[in-house]
This record gives C-alpha cells, structure tokens and sequence, in this order.
C-alpha cells in the first residue's frame, strides 16, 4: 500500500510481477553475479552491455548493501527477487524497510518499492489500468493494431469494440487512449491496452509478458478468471517460415519491424493488408503456405 501511494503504481501490479520474477523470492536465484557477468562481457554477442552491467555491479558490491556473497543472479545477470540488472539496481532499487539500504536479495519491503519505483519511473500513469480483454468486430480491421495507431477508447466503443465482460468501459478510461493489440491476430484474444501497457514492457520487451503481468493482478485483485476467448492451435510455419513472409514484404516497402523470424505487431499488420489487398480473409498472422502464395 505504501508503494502504490508513492508511486501510483496498484499493487496487484508489484505482486504479479514479484510473483513472475522470483514466485515472491522464493524462486532459487544461484549464479555468481560476477562470474556471470565477466563471462558474458567476454564472449556474448552482446558483450559490451553486459561489461557495462559488469562495472555497475562492482559500484554496487562497492557501496556494499549486501555481502558480496549474496549478490546471486540469473544466468542472464539479473538479481535478486525483482530480477535487475545492476543499471536498474543503480537507477530504480529502493530502500522500502527505511534501513538505508536497497536490499533486493532479502528484504520483501525493499523489493516490493523498488518494482513500484521502476515502474513509476518508467512513467506510469497513475489511475489508468493496464488494458481490457476486447470482442473486435469482423468489420474493424485487424491492421489497426499497433502502439503508432492510437486513438480515444471512446472512439474504439463507436467502432463497436466492447469489453468482453459486457461492462462499459470506466468513463475516465473512455477519454483516455488506447491501443489494440492482437498477439494471435484473429486466431486469439484482442486487448485495447493503455500507454501502461508499454510501461509493463519496460520492465520485459515482450507482449506475452506483459499480458502476463496485467491479467495475473487482475486475478489477484479481482478473482477474475481466464481470457475470456482461448488461442486457436498456432504452427505449421516456423521461423523461417516467416522470414520468407518478412523479406517479400520488406522489398515491397512494407514496414515489418525487421526482419527477424518473430510476428510482431508491425509484422502481424501488414500481412494482414496484404491479406485484405489480395482478397483473402484477414488474420493479421503467419501461417503455412503464404509465403507461398505471396511469391505468385
């Protein structure tokens, strides 16, 4: 309670993400910090990050909030029980217990305030939610998904875009912007998420996490149950699969986000209009065969 008053930040939101990180600490955290760290900083693909993250954990061991000992990690560097790296630990870790010290490895306090910090810092917007599970008519296009495609959660409502509980959307979430957001495209469930949503993302660049994160507080705050529609069966289409569908899009001009092998939302939109340019019914996602029938 006493994070989510400085911060804004609900603290169903801390605890999902607590529980995600470290199942509330008591998740085995076993790596050495610095022995992680050197290696990657040495060998990774990535090893200039992870020697920068190296010299902010020597800062932190220097400061000396933990015996060095206990300064545990993932494989990945990430430490303790809200799982940061240590240029998060420098720029967000919070002293919750008021002991003078940001002790993320042991003190429940000091992790619950940190999360809300890092969330609150990243720019929380405080009396707005994180999103709501959504029936998108067949008549709105799935290609209007996307963080760049914004626009008042009253004009989605005129669209016809309805929550699935059957409630209206809270009138100050109405004024507010929202964004579709569609993981499956039409083969799961559709959101109309809040610029809290990215701030989840933040904290884990993926939008299963996030979705993760969000639904889960929900349960924990407002009992509520599953996604109210499942995802249909995915697959037949592997990775280079949808390489193929990202280059023939890509040298047409289209904005994929990358060429990457992954059906993200800018991926994801424009197959969908090359779905609706060619006639075909659309999905706005992958799936076997259209590279294929892109290619003729």
């Amino acid at each position: 309670a006493a994070a989510e008053q400085a911060t804004g930040v609900p603290a169903r939101i801390v605890l999902a993400i607590w529980s995600r990180e470290s199942a509330y600490g008591r998740a085995p955290i076993r790596h050495d910090l610095f022995r992680v760290l050197a290696t990657r900083g040495f060998m990774s693909p990535r090893a200039d990050y992870f020697a920068e993250e190296l010299v902010a954990a020597l800062r932190i061991a220097e400061a000396g909030p933990v015996p060095r000992d206990l300064m545990k990690s993932s494989w990945a560097g990430a430490m303790g029980q809200p799982q940061f790296m240590p240029s998060s630990y420098l720029a967000h870790a919070t002293d919750g217990d008021g002991d003078g010290r940001a002790d993320i490895w042991r003190s429940r306090p000091d992790t619950i305030a940190s999360i809300a910090a890092y969330l609150g810092q990243h720019g929380w917007v405080a009396g707005r939610d994180w999103g709501f599970e959504v029936r998108l008519p067949a008549r709105v296009s799935c290609t209007l998904e996307g963080p760049d495609r914004g626009r008042s959660i009253a004009d989605w409502e005129a669209l016809g875009v309805t929550r699935v509980s059957g409630r209206p959307f809270p009138a100050h979430e109405r004024r507010g912007e929202g964004f579709l957001m569609l993981p499956a495209g039409r083969h799961g469930p559709a959101f109309l998420v809040t610029p809290n949503f990215y701030v989840l993302k933040a904290y884990n660049m993926s939008d299963l996490y996030a979705l993760h994160v969000g639904h889960l507080g929900d349960r924990i705050a407002f009992g509520s149950g599953a996604f109210a529609r499942g995802w249909a069966p995915l697959g037949g289409i592997d990775r280079s699969g949808i390489v193929a569908i990202q280059r023939w899009l890509e040298a047409r001009g289209r904005d994929v986000g990358g060429v990457d092998g992954l059906p993200g939302y800018k991926t994801r939109r424009e197959i969908g209009r090359w779905q609706e340019a060619s006639g075909r019914a659309a999905t706005c996602f992958p799936g076997p065969g259209m590279a294929a029938a892109m290619a003729r």
